[in-house]
């Protein structure tokens, strides 16, 4: 069985927002560092599975012995963009148990009466844990640009507070992983199709999504600001062409594994007489 076909460049290089980034210079249809094809993209995806469940999974098991490091992936995207497969064929490798998965909404009365990071500092993840935001903090910037339901003023304050969020995260042990699956508009239109041609599909279809599909270059805009305003050197914005399905859920498996690598990650040590111990279940 051949070998598969591994990034030629690591994704938390090539899909970096740096100095000069511009989003209308990303191709969604592009696969930046990755010269495979879609079905070398699909065994790439599976080999790297196990890799991914044994690094969370020390992650996990030093978190129980005390060891502050945790991650937080989170994920933004216009609508169809695919943050749903990289849950299930990404985040899906991992244990359960060591995974906190909150896919925020609509804030509820209750949320809007109180600062827009009250829902979302509830949700970061304990130690040793894997935290996933399905949508995050990111919505009270490009939403509330967009519609102008927050002025200037305002808007300025929410990076900054987003900013100091981030970095109390960061100095508590968590490693951050900002994702924007990067779909074109004429991928999003056969992808709202295909779900109204699915009857299996109707369930996701939502007017909503048509009536933001109408201010697409509002959000890109929205987009490039926040990416300006909060792509720092402890929490780097990463955008994934994500037209081609399987190149997004694989440069999001590997950003993963870049980071829990990063953690420098072991198997908690015995503090007991291991030989000891087994002799007394031999003997049970």
């Amino acid at each position: 069985m051949a070998a598969a076909v591994e990034f030629a460049k690591s994704p938390a290089e090539v899909l970096r927002v740096g100095p000069g980034f511009s989003l209308a210079g990303v191709d969604p249809e592009s696969t930046p560092g990755y010269t495979g094809a879609k079905a070398d993209g699909k065994a790439l995806l599976a080999a790297q599975d196990d890799r991914l469940a044994e690094l969370q999974e020390k992650l996990f098991a030093e978190g129980r012995f005390g060891n502050p490091k945790r991650l937080l992936l989170i994920l933004q995207a216009m609508d169809t963009a695919g943050k749903g497969g990289i849950v299930s064929h990404v985040v899906g490798a991992m244990d359960p148990q060591g995974v906190q998965l909150t896919a925020f909404k609509a804030p509820t009365d209750e949320e809007k009466s109180h600062d827009f990071l009250w829902r979302i500092e509830k949700q970061a993840p304990a130690a040793g844990m894997v935290g996933v935001f399905d949508r995050s903090q990111y919505e009270d910037v490009l939403i509330h640009r967009v519609h102008g339901w927050a002025d200037a003023a305002e808007l300025e304050r929410r990076y900054a507070a987003i900013n100091d969020f981030e970095s109390r995260l960061f100095e508590q042990g968590t490693t951050i992983v900002k994702v924007m699956l990067n779909i074109s508009k004429e991928e999003q239109k056969k992808r709202l199709i295909a779900r109204l041609d699915d009857p299996a599909k109707h369930w996701k279809y939502s007017r909503g999504d048509l009536a933001e599909r109408a201010f697409w270059d509002d959000y890109m805009d929205a987009y490039s600001v926040a990416f300006e305003k909060t792509s720092t050197e402890i929490a780097p914005w990463h955008v994934v062409p994500a037209n081609k399905k399987w190149y997004a859920r694989i440069a999001v498996q590997q950003l993963l594994l870049d980071a829990l690598g990063g953690m420098k990650l072991d198997w908690p040590k015995a503090d007991f007489d291991v030989a000891a111990e087994r002799a007394l279940v031999v003997e049970s």
